[in-house]
C-alpha cells in the first residue's frame, strides 16, 4: 500500500529535551522530524506531536516545536497515544486512515502507539531513521516486533516521494531542491 498525503497524518511522539540527548542517532531523528514535518506541512499533511509527561521530561525541542501549531502538540501520561484520551480524540479528528510515525523511544512509546494505531484499524508507517531508543538493541527489537504487527518500516525519501506521486508539480520541484538533491 502506498503512502497517500491525501490520507496521511504525521505523528511526532516524545521528541522532548530531557529525552533526546540520551538516545542513540538524536541529531538524526530530530533532522529526519523536522524534515517531514517541513515536507507534510508544504503538502498540507496534518502534523500531530505528542508529548510524555512535559513538567517532567521538558517540551519537545525547540527545532520541531516551532514548526507545528500549538494546538496540535497533545500531553499525555500514558506511554501509548491511542490510551490517552485527549490524544485518540485528536488522532480521530484528522479523519486520516494513515499515520507516519517519528519519535522516541522506539520500543516504549513510539512501538506502543504504532501497536495502539494497528489495533484501532490504522495503516501505520515507521520511518526508520526519525525513531530512536537509549540503546540500538531496543531499536532494533521494536521494529521488528512492529513490523511483524503490521507497521511498514519506511524512510524519509519513500515517504516524501509516495506523497508527492508525481515529478511535476511545484511541490516536488520546490520539496527536491530542500529536501532531497542534499
Amino acid at each position: 500500500m502506498l503512502m497517500r498525503a491525501t490520507q496521511a497524518c504525521l505523528l511526532i511522539i516524545d521528541v522532548q529535551e530531557r529525552l533526546i540527548h540520551a538516545t542513540v542517532e538524536s541529531e538524526q531523528v530530530i533532522t529526519t522530524c523536522q524534515t517531514l514535518i517541513k515536507v507534510a506541512n508544504r503538502l498540507q499533511v496534518p502534523v500531530l506531536m505528542s508529548e510524555q509527561y512535559p513538567k517532567g521530561l521538558g517540551v519537545t525541542v525547540t527545532a520541531l516545536r516551532e514548526l507545528v501549531p500549538v494546538n496540535n502538540v497533545m500531553e499525555k501520561v500514558h506511554f501509548s497515544c491511542t490510551e490517552s484520551e485527549n490524544c485518540r480524540q485528536h488522532i480521530q479528528s484528522t479523519h486520516k486512515q494513515q499515520f507516519v510515525l517519528g519519535g522516541i523511544e522506539s520500543h516504549v512509546c513510539v512501538q506502543q502507539t504504532a501497536l495502539g494505531l494497528i489495533d484501532m484499524g490504522y495503516d501505520v508507517f515507521l520511518v526508520e531513521e526519525a525513531v530512536s531508543s537509549r540503546k540500538m538493541n531496543d531499536k532494533t527489537l521494536a521494529l521488528a516486533r512492529m513490523r511483524e504487527a503490521g507497521v511498514s518500516i519506511v524512510s524519509q525519501e519513500m515517504v516524501m516521494f509516495e506523497w508527492l506521486q508525481r515529478a511535476s508539480t511545484p511541490e516536488f520541484k520546490e520539496i527536491s531542491q530542500q529536501f532531497i538533491k542534499k
